[in-house]
């Protein structure tokens, strides 16, 4: 039996520039949505896992839009308006064929003003599993206490903790990343990284090779490490093996929203009881599809449509 996935942070509005070039001169732009744990939760949804989302909006149109399009792709959403703060802002400039530059304005944002009692009680505790990233916990103090109460409840309560390190430069600088991403990752049963980024959390990591950083993060072998890679594919440590599985030659479109949906291909199978060899398959399948077109989370697969991908030998176009 699928188990339910709670998540919880930040959702902004997003536009997207409607040709490359930059902002100074582009005229037109594209409305959505895109933030890490919501792009999770839809790819999550849309592979068939009940999942809740949590956070703070505008009492805006923007802040209106987030609810209802996240709501309306299945997700069970707890969304608090808040009266006092603007819904936070991206705009996805294009720079080139399938690259980005992105900004945020988020700084003061209603998502940033997220508080441990907008998680009410015994929603973490009846979770089969809480999904949470290295964005939110530096938005601002009651952002972080707000993930590290979340941890303490799910610890207490015996829920598994997944943690995609996630790190953004533009939130942090590296130390004081170091030290509060570093504490959630050590709470973790799943923990999901780029060899840089999981090198960030290791202290003196320096370049150490993936497997050694793996192993300086869960030496006892009691936890699930996973490395992404890109198009080199994923690699995960668990139970004292490494495995390692192969990426997708694709044309890339959009590469933005590609880790979120590698994640939730990993946690679809992980709360339906797969093994580690199924899971990354699923997880690099799903973060090829989401290369393909544009958006941060509207291309995120079916099981149908990752069945045809992967039918097609990774071949994005249908014939």
């Amino acid at each position: 039996m699928t188990v339910r996935v709670l998540t919880l942070g930040e959702t902004m509005g997003l536009f997207t520039g409607g040709r490359i070039g930059s902002f100074a001169h582009v005229s037109e732009a594209q409305v959505g949505i895109g933030g890490a744990e919501t792009n999770v939760a839809v790819s999550l949804s849309r592979l068939g896992v009940p999942v809740t989302w949590i956070g703070r909006v505008g009492d805006d149109s923007l802040g209106r839009r987030i609810v209802r399009e996240i709501r309306g792709e299945g997700v069970d959403v707890r969304a608090h308006l808040d009266p006092d703060a603007a819904t936070g802002l991206m705009l996805k400039e294009l720079t080139g064929p399938g690259t980005a530059r992105v900004y945020y304005y988020r700084a003061g944002s209603a998502g940033s003003r997220l508080a441990s009692a907008d998680v009410p009680a015994g929603l973490v505790e009846s979770a089969g599993l809480v999904h949470l990233t290295g964005i939110t916990p530096l938005l601002s103090d009651s952002a972080r206490e707000t993930c590290l109460s979340v941890v303490r409840r799910a610890k207490a309560a015996g829920v598994r903790i997944s943690f995609d390190v996630n790190y953004r430069s533009t939130l942090a600088p590296a130390h004081v990343a170091a030290e509060v991403l570093g504490e959630l990752v050590a709470e973790a049963d799943l923990v999901f990284g780029s060899p840089e980024e999981l090198a960030q959390v290791v202290p003196g990591a320096g370049t150490q090779e993936i497997d050694a950083l793996a192993r300086a993060l869960d030496p006892g072998g009691a936890r699930e490490i996973v490395v992404k890679r890109g198009a080199d594919g994923a690699s995960a440590y668990a139970d004292g093996s490494v495995i390692h599985a192969p990426g997708h030659r694709i044309e890339v479109v959009d590469t933005v929203g590609a880790g979120d949906a590698f994640v939730a291909g990993y946690l679809s199978g992980d709360v339906q009881g797969w093994s580690v060899k199924a899971k990354l398959a699923r997880a690099n399948a799903c973060g090829a599809v989401m290369c393909t077109m544009p958006g941060d989370w509207e291309a995120a697969p079916t099981p149908a449509e990752l069945e045809a991908f992967l039918a097609a030998d990774g071949d994005p176009v249908q014939r």
